[in-house]
């Protein structure tokens, strides 16, 4: 039995903007405050999936809901990620772009950002 999909089955409630394809949540587990999820309505498990017409809307959607971000959390940055593929650490597999808010002293040293998935590479400007 194939478990659902827990983004093609979302309560009303968890949705804070839709778009003509794509919708807008928090993260259910997020890594900071504000923590959210740019998911379109298709099913589909990989952006090279989408439709140019669904990146478009997928991309307004992400400057929109970091706009919103900026004025509720005044952020002072972001990371924003999307792991395509199970190698890539995607577990669910109905793409989602994460907008994940970043804060000043949030992370002792946050240079290196999203390469810190290979720690040993992360850290580029102290290799000579």
């Amino acid at each position: 039995m194939q478990k659902k999909c827990p983004f093609c089955h979302l309560p009303a409630e968890r949705i804070l903007k839709t778009t003509a394809h794509s919708l807008i949540i928090r993260d259910g587990y997020p890594i900071s405050k504000g923590h959210s999820l740019i998911i379109p309505k298709r099913h589909i498990a990989s952006l090279f999936d989408a439709s140019i017409e669904e990146q478009h809307d997928l991309l307004q959607t992400l400057t929109w809901a970091k706009t919103q971000l900026d004025q509720q959390l005044k952020a002072d940055g972001y990371n924003i990620g999307i792991n395509d593929g199970e190698t890539a650490g995607q577990t669910v597999m109905h793409l989602h772009i994460h907008l994940i808010p970043r804060y000043q002293d949030d992370s002792e040293d946050p240079r290196g950002g999203v390469r810190w998935i290979f720690p040993d590479k992360a850290d580029y400007w102290t290799k000579n």
